[in-house]
């Protein structure tokens, strides 16, 4: 068992660490040529050039002003210094709500720690059951629950402070829901108009012999949404273009930097070789070769964009879908289209930055498919990934050391090995098992079809917790103590899992604390020191970097990783609530976790990370989710723990705070998720066309649902009239075109972008229609207006 003395040296080791990358990053980020690195938001902005070091030569590497080394701390207050609502408008409400995590765990375990402390620990501390017992512990154990006796009133104590925790964690859950939500509102009714508040995107068109997909499409919507419909942009399968245009590109790179080279040495033409990255091959002039190539690749786009436009098998039966009003959007959006609930299918269609276009191409039908082949994969991936984890945690078993490898007895034996071997090396080793589990899990995402970026990430951090909370958690615990006899703890009742894995949690309290230095203290410190990125840097800057636009792709450094942090957060949620009555000793290494990461953070927000999409916090109920199970777990866990200890009696009580807990979960989710996962459009438009009956309708589903359905097409509403009255000449139609077109079809790199722009805008002809069940459609096209009194005689099987 792990010891004060290994904590101890576990604590001075990741304290050191954490001290030596902050102090090496206060040094680092003041040098000239590593701005680029620590400040790249800046530069993506515009707002920021290379600062000019002083001296002839050395000072363009090394900053000499020693006045600056002084104030190496000062990024800290700087950090802090920015107010909430003007880091909303510099980094966006996605990066401002991920902060508020962190300070949602600090809100949540500061009152806890100092209970915990005050109540806990005495009560622990002050009995010798350990002492008396025959069982190996140390002075850690002495101030869990595993020293009270058995059957001991004292348990009371636990009980109460069970409750104390769950409903102090719930009201700080509810009030910070209740603000996120109220944020979230703000930002979308204050945010300037975008053209996914007025897209939907359909799947599933079903074919027609007559008709083309964008035919069909716009038929469909002129006859079903006639006083809304604006325009459509069909989906092509344009994955093979993409690569061609992003070949193009590179070829171009590299003209330009031999143009350029040559440009300031023209007594020699460059060349190159044409083998494998230029290290073999036939030697030729490089401007040329480079040319030649950048002609065969344009060639070979025109020809594939012309095979995409004027072929139908590359029109995916997908459209995104305008709408004249934010209204008309959120109507379609949310309800069905046709009896038949498997074709024309709706949903909001992401921000056009955050569409992953590669997935679009997928057909919807393969979907299910898909989604059966990723769970059994992560299924598999998740459990046999408990061998490794077994391995890690026979690190922390001196004994079973000393046993297969006997010969290395005498070095471990000694105090400071065996001290680093228990207190460091099993977090190390544990997290860089981990290193590529993030990769393997987005993977797995864009796998699955998930169109855009953002629920890419949200489901890779949905997977992630789940292997984090089965791995890392769970089976961290059953391997230290029941994983040799897996089979039969497998096939033991259901009722006895709490116990089995109760009594493990005291056991585990050291491994936890060693995990928490290593990941979230000297972790956290690596995340503000970039030292990969700015190893990274430095060689591409050296061996490729050409040009200026190589240079901003080289510093480019990319979004905060929800997909990664935000389960990490979750672990640290899971394992403050889960030993707060346990262990309370591991609180103030998670407290230190929080405000060290809250700072790092927050500098990284403002001065590094670029977020590429905005989702306007829609994770948040995620985020709520996720600790009320931890929640949940932790009373189950503590309900097995109890059992053992022959306290019965605090059963039942446990009992009824576990279904207090879920009835929270239930009332939050009905009360605030609605503004989260319908869209609460607070940006909207005209009330013109409003129909009463659907407004009647609708507000009587409602009240019989209870659902905030109805909230969204009013506010939706409020917004469009505001819009329309500010803005009465507004050409919605030109504000949308080009939003949701593919990007190898914007202008832009190619110089044949803007032909084919023209192609993909081309509108069909619908003069009249082909089909013979509408050949009483009285809507000619697009232009020709709309007739509501008609639609009954234009009803056909395209809507069935």
């Amino acid at each position: 068992m792990a010891s004060l003395r290994d904590i101890g040296v576990s604590a001075a080791i990741n304290i050191l660490s954490a001290f030596g990358f902050l102090l090496l990053f206060a040094i680092l980020r003041i040098q000239p040529g590593n701005d680029r690195v620590y400040f790249p938001k800046w530069y993506i902005r515009g707002l920021r050039t290379s600062p000019v070091g002083g001296g002839a030569f050395v000072g363009k590497f090394v900053n000499l002003d020693f006045r600056s080394y002084i104030k190496f701390l000062n990024w800290m207050p700087a950090a802090l210094k920015m107010p909430e609502p003007e880091l909303i408008d510099h980094a966006g409400l996605d990066s401002a709500v991920y902060l508020r995590i962190y300070w949602l765990g600090l809100k949540i375990f500061v009152p806890i720690s100092f209970l915990a402390f005050a109540v806990l620990v005495p009560v622990n501390w002050t009995n010798n059951t350990l002492e008396r017992s025959n069982l190996t512990y140390s002075d850690l154990d002495k101030l869990s629950i595993s020293n009270i006796p058995l059957a001991s009133n004292r348990f009371w104590t636990h009980l109460v402070m069970a409750y104390a925790f769950t409903f102090w964690t719930c009201y700080v859950l509810k009030s910070e829901y209740e603000t996120v939500a109220a944020m979230r509102l703000h930002f979308l009714a204050s945010e300037q108009r975008r053209p996914d508040q007025f897209t939907v995107l359909v799947r599933n068109v079903p074919p027609d012999p007559d008709e083309s997909v964008s035919e069909l499409t716009e038929h469909f919507f002129l006859v079903n949404h006639p006083d809304h419909y604006l325009s459509h942009q069909v989906v092509y399968n344009a994955n093979e273009l993409s690569d061609l245009v992003e070949k193009k590109k590179k070829m171009q790179n590299w003209l330009d930097f031999y143009q350029l080279r040559y440009s300031r040495n023209q007594s020699q033409r460059p060349t190159t070789k044409t083998g494998f990255l230029g290290i073999w091959g036939k030697r030729l002039d490089a401007i040329d070769y480079y040319t030649s190539e950048v002609a065969i690749i344009s060639e070979k786009i025109s020809l594939e964009r012309e095979k995409i436009v004027n072929n139908a098998r590359f029109i995916m039966p997908a459209a995104f879908v305008s709408f004249k009003t934010r209204w008309g959007a959120a109507v379609c959006a949310q309800t069905q289209q046709s009896r038949n609930p498997t074709i024309w299918l709706t949903e909001w269609a992401p921000e056009p930055r955050d569409v992953y276009w590669n997935n679009l191409a997928i057909p919807y039908v393969s979907l299910a498919v898909r989604r059966l082949i990723v769970g059994v994969a992560f299924f598999f991936l998740t459990f046999f990934f408990m061998i490794p984890i077994a391995f890690v945690q026979s690190l922390a078993n001196i004994e079973g050391i000393e046993k297969t490898l006997p010969f290395l007895k005498p070095l471990i034996e000694m105090k400071t090995i065996k001290s680093f071997i228990q207190g460091f090396l099993p977090g190390i080793a544990l997290k860089i098992f981990l290193i590529f589990l993030p990769s393997i899990l987005m993977l797995m995402s864009k796998f699955e079809g998930l169109v855009s970026f953002s629920s890419l990430e949200r489901r890779s951090a949905t997977r992630y917790y789940i292997f984090q909370f089965i791995n890392v958690f769970l089976g961290s615990i059953i391997t230290g103590t029941a994983f040799q006899q897996l089979k039969s703890f497998i096939h033991q009742s259901a009722n006895d899992i709490p116990k089995t894995i109760g009594v493990s949690i005291p056991m585990k309290a050291t491994f936890f604390i060693t995990y928490i230095m290593v990941d979230g203290w000297a972790g956290v410190a690596g995340e503000i020191l970039r030292l990969k990125p700015l190893i990274i840097y430095r060689l591409k800057i050296w061996f490729l970097v050409k040009t200026e636009k190589d240079r901003e792709e080289a510093m480019d450094p990319g979004t905060i990783g929800f997909n990664t942090g935000e389960p990490q957060i979750q672990l640290y949620f899971l394992l403050g609530l889960v030993y707060a009555v346990v262990s309370p000793i591991l609180l103030p290494f998670i407290l230190v976790f929080f405000t060290l990461a809250y700072v790092v953070y927050r500098h990284q927000i403002i001065n590094v990370y670029n977020q590429e999409y905005e989702s306007a916090a829609a994770f948040w109920p995620d985020v709520h989710g996720r600790i009320i199970a931890a929640l949940v777990v932790s009373q189950l866990l503590l309900l097995g723990l109890i059992s053992t200890k022959e306290a019965a009696h605090s059963s039942p009580l446990l009992l009824i705070l576990l279904v207090l807990t879920i009835w929270f979960h239930l009332f939050c989710k009905g009360r605030y998720e609605p503004a989260f996962v319908k869209y609460p459009l607070q940006v909207a438009q005209s009330c013109n066309f409003l129909d009463q009956n659907i407004l009647t309708s609708l507000s009587s589903y409602r009240f019989a649902t209870g659902n905030h359905f109805s909230l969204s097409f009013q506010e939706a509403m409020m917004k469009d009239t505001l819009e329309r009255a500010k803005e009465p000449n507004l050409n919605m139609k030109s504000f949308l075109q080009n939003a949701y077109i593919h990007p190898v079809f914007k202008g832009g790199d190619d110089s044949d972008s803007d032909e084919a722009t023209e192609d993909v805008e081309k509108e069909p002809a619908l003069v009249p229609t082909k089909r013979q069940s509408r050949r009483n459609t009285p809507f000619h096209s697009r232009r020709s207006g709309s007739s509501a009194s008609l639609l009954p005689e234009v009803l056909d099987r395209s809507q069935f």
